[in-house]
């Protein structure tokens, strides 16, 4: 299903056509050689002074039913609806800390962001799809995967290929059909000034 974003001005097809569905093929897997393909996506996007603050747990269904299942009954029960037909669950963290340092990373959490949007935009690029949930159980994760504590779950991620709406519950299936949308460019991004709005 295409969702390309309607935008006031041409941009990059990859970024245009990424969305984030909820209908997964449960039939088809996604290989080693794929993952590690989106973990390279991640692992070059931009950090304060290159610290690379980002920490990904990967669970893949097909490989390591035991733990994806694990990573699975962390999520909220809202997702777990849709998630269940996902091969493949990931959990993104943030490093609190400086690596060369030890002191506090407030940049730490926007790095990760940009490392997550990386996987998410190598996914779009290789014909997989991509789903980020803040519903999860972060202490639930935190206890069952031995997460440090100065590691901060941020979300987590489904990979898979996309299926077909109809598979979904009907609330999930009309929010799935939906078409894309976004508040006006002005509302959201300022020029000079805070609260001036961009004239498109």
């Amino acid at each position: 299903m295409q969702k390309t974003a309607v935008t006031q001005q041409p941009i990059n097809e990859l970024i245009a056509k990424r969305w984030s569905p909820r209908a997964f093929d449960a039939s088809k897997p996604v290989s080693h050689e794929q993952i590690i393909a989106l973990l390279e996506a991640a692992r070059w996007a931009p950090s304060c002074f290159g610290d690379e603050p980002w920490r990904f747990i990967v669970w893949d269904k097909n490989a390591d039913a035991k733990s994806w299942q694990q990573a699975f009954d962390c999520l909220a029960p809202s997702n777990q609806t849709w998630v269940k037909n996902a091969p493949i669950l990931m959990l993104v963290c943030a490093d609190s800390l400086f690596g060369h340092n030890q002191k506090e990373n407030r940049w730490g959490q926007y790095d990760t962001g940009a490392a997550a949007e990386n996987l998410c935009l190598q996914a779009s690029s290789m014909g997989l799809v991509a789903h980020q949930m803040g519903g999860f159980n972060t202490d639930a994760a935190r206890e069952a995967f031995k997460i440090p504590a100065q590691i901060t779950p941020m979300a987590m991620l489904t990979v898979g290929y996309e299926g077909d709406a109809n598979d979904l519950p009907d609330e999930i299936k009309t929010r799935e059909l939906a078409p894309r949308k976004r508040k006006p460019l002005g509302e959201h991004f300022f020029t000079g000034t805070w609260g001036k709005p961009v004239k498109a």
